[in-house]
């Protein structure tokens, strides 16, 4: 019969026999930890790794691998699984590949096997070309198990160099994820935490306090929190569990299976009433120093006004979000004007460089939505490297070879204009409200700078004299070049369009961009600024 946990049976020996040690080698595998561990885990409030998988998958579609694989070495209590739950299945009836790991064997720590399963995992989503998703929970490396442990962080991460572009990959962290354990998660395309559960540092705060003696707390380090609105490296922030394995289900139902493949079409209604679009027309304020929220804007552009945002607690001076257009998928990138005028800084010009070349990778159009007053200046952006970190998002754009479509809503300025997916990067379809204003600058600095001696002069004369002229100069430059009409002149600009019409030439846009084909440079690969 089957040995369980570390104690020999009698070897089978008749098929019967054998059928019976079967049945209890398979019933010893669902079990992963002991009755202890999964209490532990429950307390904690987080399910096991099987009843994640259960949770994400479709019901009945999970085909499990390597459930007899077992430690290797001097290990106690070798279980079944090794402490990860590995296989296939499908979300929404298409093919996923899907780990997990189990806490409740050995902490969900990375042995020899653990790792090798998961390597054999990515290896197969690679050759069938369908989206990996790991789910983690793993107190890291498995030290008893020394330097095979290590190399199998690196296995993994090689994986998912090799994936990357290739196959969507998601990661979703429900427990802790520390040291060389959180490295895998930020090469991913995705990252979903949940928020008071889940951790991920690549040092922890008691290593800190020993180290350098600041003390501070594993969710102030790295929580879920933390991870999605201070330093970007989670995508998404979860209510809990089941939330986070909704937001990979609709994550999912965007993206293609694999690079070669086409995003999901799903039906759609045409909207049969003018409200939305018309109220896009007075929705831009008169006073160009007046904010206003862009997701409004948005939600009268795209089907069902559903927007699915990326890295919505970072950098919020930008959107990035995923959406349809006539059921296709595309990817919006948009300046939000209620966050620092929707100024570009190095934050903003990261987040929505990474979408943008994610989108490429995979096959999704972009559209663009600019009101930008240019790149925010400063000495803290200057020192921490806005030139370098800025251009990122102009690199991103300029490589993108998949249907560009951008509408300037309001302010496009200076460097911002040229930025965000102006014609001269590629765009293939640029529209302009008449509220656009594409120039140089704002017309308060450009007066300024054009015409210092003369308003000098007129101080001279007399305060009111001087506003009086500010006001002439402002209002000229304001007409003459604070308009769409120069940069639709020298066709910079395709159409300038009523705001209420703006979702119909999106549409027609994309619908005759279908076909486009772009060729690319012969070289290696590119050498963007990291």
């Amino acid at each position: 019969m089957a040995e369980t946990r570390g104690v020999a049976a009698p070897a089978p020996r008749t098929t019967a026999e054998r059928l019976v040690d079967l049945a209890a080698r398979q019933r010893s595998a669902l079990v992963g930890g002991s009755v202890e561990a999964v209490a532990r885990q429950a307390a904690r409030g987080r399910l096991t790794a099987r009843e994640r998988v259960a949770r994400l998958l479709d019901e009945g579609s999970f085909v499990e691998t390597g459930a007899l694989v077992r430690a290797r070495g001097d290990v106690d209590d070798a279980a079944y699984g090794d402490g990860v739950v590995t296989g296939t299945g499908t979300v929404g009836g298409r093919q996923v590949c899907v780990f997990a790991q189990d806490a409740t064997v050995h902490g969900g720590s990375m042995g020899e096997a653990f790792g090798e399963k998961v390597v054999r995992t990515m290896d197969l989503a690679l050759k069938t070309g369908c989206p990996i998703i790991g789910l983690n929970d793993s107190g890291g490396a498995r030290i008893q198990e020394g330097v095979a442990s290590l190399a199998l962080y690196a296995e993994l991460a090689r994986r998912n160099v090799e994936a990357s572009g290739v196959i969507p990959q998601i990661s979703v962290i429900m427990g802790p994820c520390a040291g060389g354990a959180a490295y895998s998660p930020a090469i991913t395309d995705f990252t979903v935490m949940v928020d008071g559960t889940s951790h991920m540092f690549v040092t922890g705060p008691d290593v800190i306090e020993s180290v350098t003696g600041e003390r501070t707390t594993a969710e102030e380090l790295g929580g879920a929190r933390a991870n999605n609105s201070g330093n970007g490296n989670a995508h998404f922030l979860a209510e809990d569990e089941d939330d986070a394995l909704d937001i990979v289900r609709v994550l999912l139902a965007y993206l293609p299976a694999n690079n070669r493949d086409s995003p999901p079409e799903y039906p759609f209604r045409r909207r049969a009433g003018a409200a939305d679009a018309l109220r896009l027309d007075g929705l831009v304020p008169d006073r160009p120093e007046t904010a206003y929220d862009m997701r409004e804007i948005l939600r009268a552009v795209v089907d069902d006004g559903e927007l699915l945002q990326v890295h919505e607690l970072f950098a919020p001076n930008i959107l990035c979000a995923l959406a349809r257009v006539e059921g296709r998928s595309v990817g919006v990138v948009a300046n939000q004007p209620l966050h620092s005028a929707g100024a570009l800084d190095i934050d903003a010009s990261e987040k929505a460089a990474r979408f943008v070349r994610f989108c490429d990778a995979f096959g999704i159009p972009l559209l663009t939505f600019a009101d930008v007053p240019g790149y925010l200046s400063g000495t803290h952006q200057e020192q921490n490297g806005i030139i370098r970190r800025g251009a990122k998002l102009l690199y991103a754009y300029a490589e993108a070879t998949v249907p560009k479509v951008t509408v300037v809503v309001r302010k496009a300025y200076g460097g911002g204009y040229a930025v965000m997916g102006s014609k001269h990067l590629g765009a293939d379809v640029n529209l302009a409200w008449p509220t656009a204003r594409i120039a140089v600058m704002g017309a308060e600095g450009a007066v300024t700078v054009l015409h210092r001696r003369e308003l000098a002069a007129a101080a001279a004369a007399g305060e009111q004299s001087a506003a009086d002229l500010r006001a002439k100069l402002v209002e000229e430059y304001e007409t003459a070049w604070a308009t769409p009409y120069a940069a639709a002149a020298r066709g910079y600009v395709d159409a300038v369009i009523a705001p209420s019409d703006t979702r119909e030439h999106i549409a027609r846009a994309l619908r005759t961009l279908r076909t486009k084909r772009a060729g690319v440079p012969d070289r290696r690969h590119g050498n963007i600024p990291l």
